[in-house]
């Protein structure tokens, strides 16, 4: 927004950039990382861009400008922050009819040196405990590049399928992680990096095979590629735009009965602003991945990530195709606190291992899951969204269940 009497058809020249509002968030961060300088001729399209750069911050709730047009065509910039509290806690709480009670808890500061550096660990407990750390700079060594560690140490129970008949094996996933992040323009960005982990399979219970081992300890390494166009707009907890997230991996191993593969899958995610309070939300995952006969396959069907309501990974996959669309309605919304009300369908289809494409297509592989959910907001805390879910499965042996979480679903 413009303040004074800036006239149409002139030019003035930046004297002076101020920021204002800021608190945590070091002042020379963020004039390392807008585009808008000390000398400049004034720009609306390049101050437009660095207000969305801001509002991306998980740091920032809001950012907006104001000029100050001065004589002999010089103006002063004030660019007006309104900054997240970034210490939170988070929750994700999942459980479906035939399902043991599962939880992640954690803290995260997305905020750390007030240089948007995000510190994170986790605690999670699904049937057995597992923990993780993290370290996120995307801005570390330049308004460009940046780095991030990740270590984890999972256990939980998975079921394996193969046949007609399910094993329950404790399964556990210990490994480093390093990823260099590069933006390479105000939409887009790339991650690479790798990592080196060692998987742990025990049977613990149900159908056994001669052609599956009942133990196994396999040390394996990946390398990923990420790349993420970001066109999304914010204003507080709407948003309204395009994203794609494509996300490319190759695993390698040095056992046979987890043999090496490729896999790949990509985020399409689209919202569109309905209104003043309504915000309508879709994402298409489709991925694939090397079609090995395993009963060891990449892709789950589960609560957390795909299908609420479905159980905590019910089934496994090679290839998989889900749309989750949802209506987000506002029902309360004060000064700092959102009343949110959603009503949504998760639906998905997966390809067997060693199966065919057409297996995408069968009946007994695709689930549909409508359900309701209520979303409760605070909007000076960055990601404060704790979210409730009922998930009713109308599609063949279809469950339901509840899941709660921390932050949007997606």
């Amino acid at each position: 927004m413009f303040v004074g009497s800036f006239m149409r058809g002139q030019e003035a020249t930046v004297t002076e950039l101020q920021f204002s509002g800021t608190r945590r968030i070091k002042e020379s961060f963020l004039r390392n990382l807008v585009d808008i300088e000390k000398g400049m001729v004034i720009d609306s399209v390049l101050m437009n861009r660095d207000m969305l750069r801001l509002k991306r911050l998980p740091s920032i709730s809001h950012a907006y400008y104001k000029v100050n047009v001065l004589t002999n065509k010089t103006c002063k910039v004030y660019y007006v922050i309104e900054e997240n509290f970034t210490l939170i806690p988070f929750a994700n709480l999942f459980s479906s009819s035939n399902d043991d009670f599962a939880f992640r808890v954690g803290l995260q500061e997305f905020n750390s040196f007030g240089r948007n550096i995000t510190l994170g660990a986790f605690y999670q407990f699904d049937n057995y405990s597992s923990f993780g750390v993290s370290v996120r700079a995307p801005y570390l060594f330049s308004n460009k590049l940046g780095l991030a560690i990740n270590y984890n140490d999972f256990t939980t129970l998975e079921p394996v399928f193969f046949q007609d008949d399910t094993a329950d094996y404790k399964y556990s996933n210990t490994g480093f992680e390093l990823l260099g992040l590069y933006e390479l323009n105000f939409k887009n960005r790339i991650e690479l990096g790798f990592s080196f982990f060692t998987e742990d399979y025990d049977y613990v219970e149900g159908a056994t095979s001669s052609g599956v081992p009942l133990n196994l300890n396999v040390d394996k390494h990946l390398f990923k590629f990420i790349y993420d166009y970001n066109g999304l707009d914010y204003f507080y907890h709407y948003l309204e735009g395009f994203r794609s997230q494509l996300n490319l991996q190759y695993v390698g191993s040095t056992n046979t009965n987890l043999p090496e593969f490729l896999i790949g899958f990509n985020d399409f995610t689209y919202y569109e602003r309905v209104g003043d309070r309504g915000n309508w939300a879709n994402r298409l995952r489709i991925g694939v991945a090397s079609n090995v006969d395993s009963p060891f396959a990449p892709f789950t069907v589960d609560n957390n990530l795909n299908i609420r309501g479905v159980g905590n990974t019910i089934d496994r996959g090679t290839g998989m195709v889900v749309l989750n669309t949802e209506y987000r309605q506002t029902l309360i919304d004060k000064n700092k606190f959102v009343l949110q009300g959603n009503f949504f369908i998760d639906g998905g289809t997966w390809r067997n291992p060693a199966g065919g494409f057409d297996d995408l297509l069968k009946s007994e592989n695709l689930r549909i899951y409508p359900g309701v959910g209520l979303r409760f907001m605070h909007k000076r805390i960055f990601n404060a969204i704790f979210r409730i879910d009922y998930g009713y499965g109308i599609t063949k042996d279809g469950d339901n269940g509840v899941v709660f979480g921390i932050g949007q679903y997606f």
